[in-house]
């Protein structure tokens, strides 16, 4: 009678891997679970040593999924203050170099017990879904949402054959989330569009930013300097992340901004040639490796300019926002969300981006309302993913109204072609030739000994 909704939020990437996949979705657990109104189960790629060693930082490694699972958990302990009670499941994944993306191995799906199987949330629909073979999500669970993460379109385009590319994976991606997705969220306008998709910032920020900003303040309101430093930009230090946006219209307006000195924090395969690029202008740029954005060096700027169009929703503009500080950014269907803010200042071209900039360092940002504040956190960001996909109804009334729709559905014609067009990618995705031709890590149709033996699976599923 009182039975919970079970939701589980499959993802493709964990800690300590700082990318948005893996923080975002934990994030997400923590808050769904804190309302006390349902379980929360949250599923993690789990790799071998030799794959662990080509993603994780600093060398770090796990001997077992149960010491993964304490690193997250205290991780994320000392992030929200306090200690998380939701549930944490290992699937058997596999690092593919040449995408620098963890894939899933085998049936994923059947992680979660039929009998849990209420809801699903897909981070990265896509992702999880290009190489799925097994039981169909729209089966197993009664709603799976899918959040759309990845602008993947905009980063083949910069391939060779990229415009053939992008069209292929346009479509490709239509296919699968149509086939395993009932809803789908885009973050932002950014990224490829989807039939009857919401777009919804389901995101919030890490609390911890929150608290600084909320110390920032308070020092504007006893009349202290709460700002002394100047510009930065903090980012994986790869081109595509802004860095030659930056580096192109700092070295057309060099002139213009002579007085500005600007620090540099990011490690990435493209650092050398950043740092060479940035050593050729006549201004001060100075160039750090990557950082916590969190780090109490970062406290003092006043400016964080980012003009990175490559992303969906920008983290580390959240984060700064969070923090006080003023942003400059592109007038980008990426930053929507954040033009509310008074501290965001957008740009339409980089003369205006030269005189925002020349303008913030003259001026202290605004103090933060407390709406504002409340906007970036998470408790705002899960009641807003809660109403868009209509899970702020009670349970009993959405599963029947979705039953009823699902059962007059089946009588139509779209509910066959639906149907078929599922069973055609079942049968593709299970042959070893059609797998690798879209792009599958070989052999990754069942998981290998190796992961079996670490995962504790008795066979060649992931049950």
């Amino acid at each position: 009678m009182d039975k919970k909704e079970h939701i589980a939020i499959f993802t493709t990437a964990s800690l300590p891997w700082l990318t948005g996949t893996a923080v975002n979705p934990l994030f997400r657990a923590v808050y769904l679970w804190k309302s006390e109104e349902r379980d929360v189960t949250l599923v993690i790629p789990w790799l071998t040593l030799k794959d662990q060693g080509l993603v994780y930082p600093n060398n770090i490694t796990f001997a077992s999924p149960k010491e993964h699972e304490e690193y997250i958990c205290q991780w994320l302990e000392e992030r929200v203050g306090f200690s998380p009670g939701f549930s944490i499941r290992f699937y058997p994944g596999k690092f593919s170099i040449d995408k620098r993306s963890i894939l899933a191995v085998g049936d994923i799906s059947e992680i979660i017990p039929d009998e849990v199987a209420d809801i699903a949330v897909l981070e990265e629909p896509e992702h999880l879904t290009w190489f799925h073979h097994g039981k169909r999500w729209k089966t197993k669970f009664r709603l799976v949402i899918g959040i759309i993460h990845t602008n993947y379109l905009e980063y083949v385009r910069r391939e060779n054959n990229g415009t053939l590319q992008a069209f292929l994976l346009k479509h490709l991606n239509n296919w699968v989330v149509g086939i395993y997705c009932h809803k789908v969220i885009r973050l932002s306008a950014a990224t490829q569009e989807y039939t009857e998709s919401i777009i919804c910032n389901v995101h919030g920020v890490n609390p911890r930013f929150l608290e600084i900003g909320e110390k920032k303040r308070e020092q504007q309101q006893e009349g202290v300097k709460a700002f002394t430093k100047g510009a930065y930009f903090i980012g994986k230090m790869i081109w595509s992340k802004g860095y030659r946006e930056l580096l192109r219209i700092l070295q057309d307006h060099q002139q213009e901004l002579s007085e500005l000195e600007i620090d540099l924090f990011g490690s990435g395969e493209d650092s050398e040639e950043v740092q060479k690029a940035a050593e050729k202008l006549q201004m001060a740029v100075r160039i750090y490796p990557g950082c916590d954005h969190a780090d109490p060096l970062f406290h003092d700027y006043k400016l964080f300019l980012n003009p990175s169009t490559t992303d969906v929703v920008c983290t580390t503009t959240a984060e700064a926002l969070a923090m006080g500080k003023i942003v400059v950014c592109a007038n980008h269907p990426s930053n929507e969300f954040f033009k509310r803010f008074s501290n965001c200042w957008t740009y339409d071209n980089s003369d205006e981006f030269v005189k925002l900039t020349l303008k913030a360092l003259a001026e202290e940002p605004a103090q933060p309302t407390n709406a504002e504040r409340r906007e970036l956190s998470w408790e705002a960001a899960t009641n807003r993913f809660l109403k868009a996909v209509g899970m702020d109804k009670q349970l009993d009334k959405r599963l029947s109204r979705n039953s009823s729709v699902f059962m007059a559905a089946s009588l139509n014609l779209q509910q066959t072609v639906d149907e078929a067009s599922a069973y055609v990618h079942h049968v593709a995705s299970g042959f070893e030739v059609s797998r690798r031709f879209f792009g599958a890590i070989p052999h990754t149709l069942q998981p290998d000994e190796e992961l079996r033996k670490e995962l504790g699976l008795t066979n060649a599923t992931t049950k």
